[in-house]
């Protein structure tokens, strides 16, 4: 259980870094508006995104498309959260991407719940091509799911998780 708290502990790490960043870059930033860092690219740009991942589904206003993003969090996050509780102690790799997804999933749960928008900033480009905008939970949820993905690839597979 002590390993556990440890894990706990870098969820709620990320997840204040989350609310910091996007919290500075909401006070700081003005809506739809930019901030270039290195030229040619990368800014800090300020959106909302009321849709998923690198803004899909961000231009429907439908309360329902709001109400199935919320209902996709809390049940990736479930799933997410009995894993992470039923991995052994031993599967470190497997702990520490979980613990990712982990936070990043709740960081923009608590912007959907609270705002009914997450808060997007880091914009990532070369010339006119734009990676879509996204924020520090999104880089947590992804690295998470790469490390995840490694591990069924590379490695053997977590014995919590069904052959």
């Amino acid at each position: 259980m002590k390993k556990r708290f440890l894990y706990f502990s870098l969820v709620l790490f990320l997840l204040i870094i989350d609310q910091l960043t996007k919290a500075v870059i909401s006070r700081s930033i003005s809506l739809h508006t930019s901030l270039n860092l290195i030229s040619g690219f990368f800014n800090l740009t300020h959106i909302r995104n009321k849709g998923a991942i690198f803004g899909l589904f961000s231009r429907s206003n439908s309360s329902v498309v709001h109400i199935l993003m919320m209902l996709v969090s809390l049940a990736a996050l479930s799933f997410i959260m009995y894993y992470f509780l039923k991995s052994f102690p031993g599967e470190r790799l497997l702990i520490f991407s979980l613990s990712l997804i982990l936070a990043g999933a709740l960081g923009n749960l608590i912007d959907r719940i609270f705002k009914g928008y997450v808060i997007d900033f880091l914009d990532f480009y070369v010339k006119d091509w734009h990676w879509p905008t996204f924020n520090f939970a999104d880089f947590c949820i992804t690295i998470g799911a790469v490390i995840l993905i490694f591990i069924f690839f590379f490695e053997r597979r977590p014995k919590c998780f069904p052959s």
